[in-house]
C-alpha cells in the first residue's frame, strides 16, 4: 500500500506533466491522477501545484521527490540484480483473454514468445467474460476498450479500429449510405449490442440500428456481410484482410469512432516477474 501511487509521483514530477507521464508509463491519464491523488491524500499533503499548462512541485513535494528517486534507483538496481540471475525467465503464466482476439491475435504471439524461452509454462483461458484475476488466480488479462476496472494496473498494448462496412454487391442494389441518419434504410447486421459507435462533431456518438439478422459471433457476421446481406460494424481483426481485397467497403470513414486501447491488465499488489514482465513487452512490440 505504501508504495502505490510513488512511480506516478515521480514521472509526474520529471516531465511536469500529467499526459507526458502517463505516456512514458504508458498507463491512462486517469490511472496517474487517481494515484497522485491517493498519495496526496495518504500522506496528508498537497504535491503539486497543478494550472492548464503547467504543473509543478511544491516545497513538500520537492523533498518528497528527492526521497523517492533515491528509493527507485534503489529498486531498479535492485531488479537488475534479481534479472540477471535469473536471465532465462521460468515458471507458469496463467493469463486470459478474449475469444476472438485470442485466437487471432494473443495465443500466437504466446506461441512465439514461448518458442524463445522453452522453461515458461503457459495456460490460457479464452472468454468473453471480465474474470475476476485475484479470485481465480490469474497473472495477467488481455482487456479490448475501455477500462471499468480501477483497482487493477494495465499497460497499453496497442489499439484496435472499428469498420463500418458492406460488400460491393450489397452496395450495389442499396446504395451507398453518406450519413448516418441513412442507415435507417438499411439492412443492418447486428451483434449482441442494437448499437453502433460514431463520432460525430468530435463527440462519441451510439446510434441504435436495426435489422432481421443478429449474431453473437464476428466471423459469423463477417461472413453475412461478404455475401451481400447487409452492412456490419467489427473491428479490424474480423475484417482488414477483406478490405484490403476488395470484398469489403469501408463505410462512413468520416464518422469513424476513436481507435479503442488493448491492455494488458494485471493486479495492483502483484509484483510482475521477470517472465510476465518479458511476455507483456514482447506483446506490446508485436501489437503496436
Amino acid at each position: 500500500m505504501q508504495w502505490e501511487g510513488i512511480s506516478e509521483f515521480v514521472y509526474v514530477a520529471e516531465n511536469e506533466s500529467f499526459t507526458l507521464a502517463s505516456k512514458k508509463m504508458e498507463i491512462s491519464t486517469a490511472q496517474v491522477s487517481r494515484q497522485i491523488s491517493a498519495l496526496e491524500k495518504r500522506l496528508n499533503i498537497k504535491l503539486f501545484y497543478r494550472t492548464t499548462r503547467k504543473v509543478s512541485l511544491t516545497e513538500e513535494g520537492r523533498v518528497f521527490y528527492q526521497h523517492c528517486r533515491s528509493v527507485l534507483d534503489g529498486l531498479d538496481a535492485a531488479e537488475r540484480a534479481i534479472t540477471n540471475l535469473q536471465s532465462k525467465p521460468q515458471g507458469k503464466i496463467k493469463l486470459t483473454a478474449p475469444v476472438t482476439y485470442g485466437e487471432q491475435r494473443i495465443l500466437p504471439l504466446v506461441n512465439n514468445f514461448i518458442k524463445r524461452h522453452s522453461d515458461v509454462e503457459v495456460s490460457a483461458y479464452l472468454s468473453n467474460r471480465q474474470i475476476d484475476l485475484s479470485e481465480d488466480g490469474y497473472d495477467l488479462a488481455i482487456r479490448l476498450g475501455k477500462l471499468s476496472d480501477s483497482s487493477m494496473m494495465a499497460k497499453k498494448l496497442g489499439t484496435r479500429s472499428n469498420y463500418l462496412c458492406a460488400s460491393p454487391r450489397y452496395l450495389d442494389t442499396h446504395g451507398i449510405p453518406h450519413s448516418i441518419s441513412e442507415l435507417s434504410k438499411h439492412s443492418c447486421l447486428l451483434g449482441t449490442p442494437d448499437y453502433w459507435h460514431f463520432s460525430e462533431l468530435g463527440k462519441e456518438r451510439s446510434v441504435r440500428v436495426k435489422g432481421r439478422l443478429r449474431y453473437n459471433n464476428g466471423h459469423c457476421l463477417t461472413d453475412a456481410a461478404l455475401k451481400g446481406l447487409g452492412i456490419v460494424q467489427l473491428p479490424d481483426y474480423y475484417v482488414q484482410q477483406y478490405l484490403k481485397s476488395g470484398d469489403l467497403v469501408s463505410l462512413l470513414d468520416n464518422y469513424r469512432a476513436p481507435d479503442e486501447g488493448i491492455w494488458a491488465v494485471y493486479p495492483q499488489n502483484r509484483h510482475l516477474s521477470p517472465r510476465i514482465r518479458l511476455l507483456v513487452d514482447y506483446l506490446a512490440e508485436q501489437l503496436l
